[in-house]
């Protein structure tokens, strides 16, 4: 009678989850009463059958075949927990069935007749409905912050695809792309211009002092309608004939434009990121290949590659089995021969992608006018999405960089007050969105 009562009393106007039937369950205090009743009456029951099984099994040690006694198996919570929903959405044509809540569907005992019923919408945070619609239960009347309406159902605002803003993808897989760098492949070669006042390519030099080149675009001046992802670096390096020099290279990289400073290190060989790799060349002089392959996991943007080669000396230590390196500077003499080094040919390899900077502006200029009800939540919602995208494609480290800050300031030529007021629009909205996790990040940009 009291699971009669109970059923009465559930809700039929929005759809019923397990943990929503087991919080009415617990509120219905009769209901809980009787049903604690019958667990500790099955209990007492459970003792008396044990008592009987061993006294027959006493009895029965002269027996020539064994009794067969099957005990009933208690019935859990999470039984009687489906059997309401089953009763609840599985229980048309005069049939009952069992429901599934992993796939909202009913297992019927008879395929010929269908027991499902209609469901009604899910009422909760996500994709969910926030209430759903008076005339029909089965569709939402209004949806939670960050989703819209669409034909009866909920479905997230954010567009689908960022594609049409700014492009982040490549089918190029980690090992074909190791095998392409190898190769230095023409097909991902990004042609960046050289530029170097300390030295120039085919040449020789003296590599005692520090040597700066840089590898640049200049799209956010020529290539609005591009941004670019690099993947990989590669450098020729020859030195003379005998020569004990070691190049030590150190690469910054810029994202997006702007000054030196707004560059970012590269932690090569440092928290996983990877480590140059030298490949001898069959060539007169001593000649390597120097690659460093970021690959999809370190792949970030670029605008200008800033790299510093300076100089050590190896050199056997006192017990002639280990390798000292020196500083040239640290050697006195001047007669000493160092040597001589060459850079026959530099590369970045990567790959560029679309880029529309107007409509990432129409998408701010609707954060002040919006030009329908809820284009302003829907544009806010995208600019996050690409805010986060753009944010993680960080290097390693334990708080991502702000590129979305850079992206703005140099791409779309905003100024230093119009980011700090879009980047606190987006955080406060983000702060409303359900199930959200903000994150802390660390200028780059000024």
């Amino acid at each position: 009678d009291e699971f009669k009562l109970f059923m009465k009393r559930l809700p039929m106007n929005y759809f019923l989850n397990t943990s929503t039937v087991m919080h009415l369950w617990t509120m219905d205090s009769n209901f809980q009463r009787r049903y604690e009743q019958l667990e500790t009456s099955m209990k007492q029951l459970f003792l008396k059958a044990q008592k009987t099984v061993h006294k027959l099994f006493g009895l029965s040690k002269r027996c020539h075949k064994q009794p067969l006694i099957r005990m009933p198996r208690q019935r859990s919570s999470n039984y009687w927990l489906n059997r309401i929903q089953s009763f609840l959405y599985c229980n048309e044509n005069g049939l009952l069935g069992s429901f599934s809540e992993e796939t909202h569907t009913c297992t019927c005992p008879n395929d010929q007749v269908a027991c499902h019923g209609f469901l009604p919408c899910t009422v909760g945070d996500g994709s969910a409905c926030l209430s759903c619609a008076p005339d029909n239960r089965t569709r939402c009347g209004s949806c939670n912050a960050g989703y819209m309406l669409s034909q009866g159902l909920c479905k997230p605002e954010v567009a689908e695809s960022t594609e049409h803003y700014i492009g982040f993808e490549t089918d190029l897989q980690d090992l074909e792309m190791k095998y392409l760098l190898q190769k230095t492949d023409r097909r991902i070669e990004v042609h960046a211009i050289f530029i170097s006042n300390d030295m120039r390519l085919n040449s020789w030099f003296d590599p005692s002092w520090r040597k700066r080149m840089l590898l640049t675009l200049k799209s956010n001046k020529y290539k609005s309608s591009l941004v670019h992802m690099i993947l990989g670096l590669s450098l020729q390096i020859c030195l003379t004939k005998n020569s004990t020099l070691e190049p030590v290279l150190a690469v910054y990289v810029n994202p997006f434009g702007g000054s030196h400073s707004e560059s970012w290190f590269m932690p090569v060989n440092e928290n996983n990121f990877p480590d140059w790799e030298r490949t001898k060349l069959d060539l007169p002089l001593q000649c390597y290949n120097w690659t460093l392959t970021l690959g999809n996991k370190w792949k970030t943007f670029f605008e200008t590659v800033h790299i510093y080669l300076r100089s050590r000396i190896k050199s056997n230590g006192p017990n002639g089995n280990e390798s000292i390196y020196y500083e040239p500077l640290e050697f006195i003499d001047p007669s000493r021969n160092l040597g001589y080094m060459k850079i026959n040919n530099i590369q970045v390899f990567g790959y560029s992608m679309h880029f529309d900077p107007e409509a990432i502006r129409d998408l701010i200029l609707q954060l002040d006018y919006p030009y329908t009800q809820g284009s302003q939540d829907s544009a806010l919602l995208q600019l996050l999405e690409i805010r986060d995208r753009v944010n993680k494609l960080s290097p390693p480290g334990q708080r991502r960089l702000d590129l979305f800050s850079c992206l703005l300031r140099h791409r779309l030529k905003l100024s230093t007050s119009e980011v700090v007021r879009i980047q606190s629009a987006l955080q406060a909205f983000n702060a409303k969105l359900p199930n959200t996790v903000d994150y802390d990040t660390t200028k780059l940009c000024s």
